[in-house]
């Protein structure tokens, strides 16, 4: 069979050089190389043009027949994700959508941490790149600025909390100098090119910092003030981060049972622990005891590293199939000062390695590892870093657009989830403090669930919750932000950051903890069908040859396995 008999092949990976031209940021974060010197068009223009372009590959595709079963997978992942950016558009959530963990300006900032800084023709790139961002942000405003007059906007407070993080990204909040500023500073090129990368960060941040001004002159007081983005608002965007339609009410229900399951589980550690003490009170000594610290950045990030290559080692070729190249991931402290832990994948090359990253709030500069292990191997192996390098690999399996720009959050967040689950069931979480580690983030993870749900839907609080928590109450993001204090342990900025994510960022969180369950299940259902024959390590090996898709594209590929 030739390339030319295989349609759906043929449509996706058309779909990926064109669409990598019309957003070369796109482009930068999943590894495609030759477009490093140019960024998108934000304007209304630029839109239009990437929402043609999907909805003319989302016809063909759909009209395309699917050559063999590994096609048609491939058409359903396709046509899923494409469908499901059609239907944002036309809803017109697309272009205004903004929040304090997704947005052009998030993508624009973002990209430089991924471009090579290796030789003359890398900083010549970053230099272009930098020297476009007064442009590219000048469209955004367009876009921004039409949206709101077709009623097109978000909550306030996520136009006023962007604001507050560009300025600490352009030096205005904080000690430290821009993060454009302080890029440059890290370059060992001279003369012209160096002198002109100096103008260009400083021409980056005045563009960033005006559009700082934007939002809080602007955008904010036309944001809205009801922060719950309501029912079907929210339906469309869980399917868009899920692939799968579900029952939001019972999933509501179920993430109270859930986190009650998972606290009652930590309580029995606890109380090995130190009995007769709260988990709060465990987790506060635990934090305290010396001997559960690491104290410097560059400490922790020797830390991560030496877990991240050591899990790597110990689990390739004996749980998991990991070929060579994927035999490789970086952990680096962020330049932000967000929060928070976040993989970014290979280039299409591998050039560039995985890369798990740690943006750490200004100011802190210890760490407990108990807390952390688990998350390590979420981001790294088994976790993001095998999945999404593993898709990246398979080329003989997998189509270009399927192993490149292709991602679910469902399926991947939920990957993740799972992995640090069977990290314990293969003895990895043997040390019970590292177990109680990895509960505590599984429970924050249920509760983001009753949190999301409840405060988009504004739901009613059930009268009989196991915590007495406001019974009979509706939900609203002071009552989510009480929620989320009495059921993480961790700092208090982050949780706000979290509860504004939430907010901002409709339906995301809860899908952690539903895609945990599909995989699951999906692996009990094979245990089942398969009886003794089933194998683990085969099951996990054809589950992420499929690469990332829809849960319910996912599940129905699982069933023909």
């Amino acid at each position: 069979m030739t390339a030319r008999d295989r349609q759906v092949d043929r449509i996706s990976e058309t779909y990926v050089e064109e669409y990598a031209a019309l957003d070369p940021v796109t482009a930068t974060y999943v590894g495609i190389a030759g477009h490093d010197d140019r960024l998108p068009d934000l304007s209304p223009d630029g839109f239009a043009a990437r929402e043609e372009l999907t909805r003319r590959a989302l016809a063909a595709a759909t009209a395309a027949r699917p050559a063999d079963e590994r096609e048609t997978v491939a058409q359903e992942a396709f046509t899923e994700r494409l469908g499901l950016e059609v239907e944002l558009a036309d809803a017109g959530f697309a272009r205004c959508d903004f929040s304090v963990i997704s947005s052009g300006l998030h993508a624009l900032r973002d990209a430089f941490d991924l471009m090579p800084t290796e030789g003359e023709q890398a900083w010549a790139n970053i230099s272009a790149r930098l020297g476009g961002i007064p442009d590219a942000l000048q469209g955004y405003r367009i876009t921004l600025s039409e949206e709101a007059r077709k009623g097109n906007v978000v909550a306030a407070r996520q136009y006023a909390e962007v604001a507050n993080q560009v300025a600490s990204w352009t030096g205005r909040r904080g000690d430290s100098a821009s993060v454009f500023t302080r890029l440059v500073a890290e370059c060992d090129v001279t003369g012209a090119l160096r002198s002109e990368l100096e103008q260009n960060a400083a021409s980056a941040t005045r563009a960033f910092a005006d559009f700082s001004l934007f939002l809080t002159d602007e955008m904010e007081p036309q944001g809205r003030e009801v922060e719950a983005v309501g029912r079907d608002h929210y339906a469309l965007a869980s399917r868009s981060f899920l692939g799968a339609t579900i029952d939001l009410e019972q999933t509501y229900a179920w993430g109270w049972e859930e986190l009650k399951r998972i606290e009652d589980e930590m309580l029995l550690i606890c109380a090995d622990l130190r009995p007769g003490a709260s988990i709060a009170e465990v987790a506060a000594a635990l934090d305290a005891d010396p001997s559960q610290r690491i104290v410097g950045l560059e400490p922790f990030r020797e830390w991560m590293q030496e877990l991240a290559d050591r899990t790597l080692a110990e689990l390739a070729d004996v749980h998991f199939d990991i070929p060579e190249p994927i035999r490789r991931i970086e952990c680096r402290i962020a330049p932000t000062d967000d929060g928070g832990m976040y993989y970014t994948g290979p280039s299409e090359d591998f050039s560039r390695p995985g890369r798990m990253w740690w943006s750490v709030p200004a100011g802190v500069d210890t760490f407990s590892p108990w807390r952390e292990t688990s998350t390590v191997f979420h981001e790294g192996v088994p976790g993001h870093h095998l999945q999404v390098a593993q898709t990246a690999y398979r080329k003989e399996s997998l189509n270009r657009w399927q192993r490149l720009m292709c991602w679910v959050s469902g399926h991947g967040e939920g990957w993740a989830l799972y992995a640090e689950r069977l990290m314990d069931e293969l003895g990895y979480l043997a040390d019970p403090t590292h177990r109680l580690g990895m509960l505590d983030m599984q429970g924050f993870r249920a509760a983001r669930v009753v949190v999301d749900i409840g405060m988009h839907l504004q739901l009613e609080i059930p009268r009989d919750n196991p915590y007495g928590f406001h019974p009979g109450e509706r939900w609203t993001p002071a009552l989510g932000l009480e929620f989320m204090r009495a059921h993480a342990r961790m700092d208090d900025a982050q949780i706000v950051f979290e509860v504004n994510r939430y907010l901002g960022w409709p339906g995301q969180a809860p899908s952690y903890k539903v895609g945990e369950r599909i995989w699951l299940e999906a692996r009990e259902q094979a245990k089942q069908r398969q009886g003794a024959d089933f194998d683990l390590k085969a099951f996990h090996r054809a589950a992420l040859d499929l690469g990332s898709l829809g849960l319910d594209p996912l599940t129905q590929a699982l069933a023909r396995l």
